[in-house]
């Protein structure tokens, strides 16, 4: 195929919601479901996939708003199809939702470009390492100490560098969680998430007890959008403990501001959130400019590739909820190798395919 050729003709997406293992909470939040919103873009004789995590009103918002801005549009593309996408979205709101539903298109435009070219995509963005060190993320608040010990000691056993719980929920347990997170995985590293339970000078109380547990990484141990608080925290945080946070962010815009006011010692970013490749690459550039680390947040099977395309890559978290998720839906699901991820170089795009016999199942939208 000559390039140029190929043109968007059909979009589509669906939603299947997956329910958890066990009961699951962090310190702002409890589910027992996640729902994964899957998109397929078609052009050229070929099929492109993208998803994201989101409620299935995403899938309402790809197959109507998005698929009117994409369809036509050139499918070697990626960037100013999702410029298209955005200004459709002006007024219905290019984060939350919206932005979700948009992250998803690009992803799957992204993976049909590479597929047309019949190469990995990682080979297309240009490949900046073989693989990228993954950490094992779950302990949710939720969790019997038993649980805890059993998923975070398992992690470390098997090779992961490092591992992470979720912490606020009950601020006074913290301390003998973390220290039972310890005693399970030995020399790992220790990360914890609050998912901005604390207040700011909690944070910093709480931070001290932590460090004696030898944890590294503090994630928004305030709201996120309490960038003054962040910075505070990052400030008088424990030596040798990193602050982080961006998980939300859906523009570079965003993560601008946020490394503007010092908030964070690595930024996190979601192409499933911030609008896809094109909007996560836009992050990486936005943390290199600021010489600050780059950690992507869930959906492993994306940010494997992508985090391998990038130039300050610090880790990709392989979260638990996700990787059950993509391991059953997602047919070429990657899975670590001596605590890292690496994308399929034998397979097109993202090497990925939807089992749809197995997420019809779950089909909600």
């Amino acid at each position: 195929m000559a390039l140029g050729q190929a043109t968007v003709e059909r979009v589509h997406a669906a939603a299947y919601r997956v329910p958890t293992d066990a009961p699951e909470s962090d310190g702002t939040l409890a589910w027992d479901a996640t729902t994964l919103v899957v998109a397929e873009v078609e052009g050229g004789g070929a099929r492109g996939l993208g998803y994201t995590y989101a409620d299935a009103a995403a899938a309402a918002v790809v197959n109507g708003l998005l698929s009117e801005a994409v369809r036509g549009a050139d499918a070697l593309d990626a960037p100013a199809a999702s410029r298209a996408m955005r200004r459709a979205l002006r007024n219905v709101g290019p984060a939350g939702v919206g932005g979700m539903a948009l992250s998803a298109v690009d992803v799957a435009l992204w993976d049909l470009h590479a597929r047309l070219l019949g190469v990995p995509l990682v080979a297309l963005l240009g490949r900046a390492r073989p693989a990228v060190p993954a950490y094992g993320s779950g302990g949710f608040c939720s969790y019997a100490p038993e649980r805890l010990r059993e998923q975070l000691g398992g992690w470390a056993s098997e090779g992961f560098p490092a591992v992470k719980m979720k912490v606020g929920r009950d601020p006074r347990a913290d301390p003998e969680r973390v220290r039972a997170a310890r005693e399970a995985i030995g020399a790992a590293g220790l990360f914890v998430d609050a998912n901005g339970a604390y207040g700011r000078k909690q944070a910093l109380a709480l931070a001290a007890a932590f460090a004696d547990e030898g944890v590294t990484w503090l994630e928004e141990p305030v709201p996120s959008d309490d960038l003054a608080g962040l910075r505070l925290v990052r400030e008088r945080a424990p030596a040798g403990m990193d602050v982080a946070a961006g998980e939300y962010g859906h523009d570079p815009a965003y993560f601008r501001r946020m490394l503007e006011a010092g908030a964070v010692d690595v930024l996190q970013a979601d192409a499933t959130r911030c609008g896809g490749v094109t909007g996560f690459l836009a992050a990486a550039a936005v943390a290199a400019a600021f010489g600050v680390p780059l950690s992507s947040h869930c959906a492993p099977s994306l940010h494997a590739t992508l985090m391998c395309a990038v130039e300050r890559a610090a880790h990709a978290e392989w979260f638990h909820d996700h990787v059950r998720i993509e391991a059953l839906l997602l047919e070429g699901a990657p899975r670590p190798s001596g605590g890292a991820l690496a994308p399929d170089l034998s397979r097109p795009g993202l090497g990925l395919e939807l089992r749809a016999r197995d997420a019809e199942r779950h089909a909600v939208a």
